[in-house]
């Protein structure tokens, strides 16, 4: 009996995103998603910034995820402001979403 020999080629994450164009695009839009929140940050109270999360960002529509309905209801107020400066910095986004989600989704 022969046991063949398999080269084993251990890649990092970076690399293997690189390899899979799908992959890479997923990267790309969690990242622009992530600097979408960096942009507004400051924008949402201080008590309500740990509640906040950024989602998807898909075809000009960015979601953000928030842990309760008060959250939910306290950043649509915010919306308007939220809106302008994204575009103020240049941000490919033309509406805004918000989608509770309750932990352990």
């Amino acid at each position: 009996m022969s046991t063949g020999h398999r080269s084993h080629i251990m890649l990092s994450l970076e690399q293997a995103v690189g390899a899979a164009p799908t992959l890479a695009a997923l990267q790309e839009r969690i990242r622009e998603s992530r600097w979408c929140l960096d942009q507004i940050q400051h924008l949402i109270p201080a008590t309500l910034r740990p509640h906040v999360r950024p989602g998807p960002l898909q075809d000009q529509e960015w979601c953000l995820l928030v842990a309760s309905a008060a959250a939910s209801t306290k950043l649509r107020q915010l919306l308007p402001s939220l809106q302008q400066a994204l575009t103020q910095r240049g941000a490919q986004v033309n509406a805004i979403r918000i989608k509770v989600q309750t932990p352990g989704r």
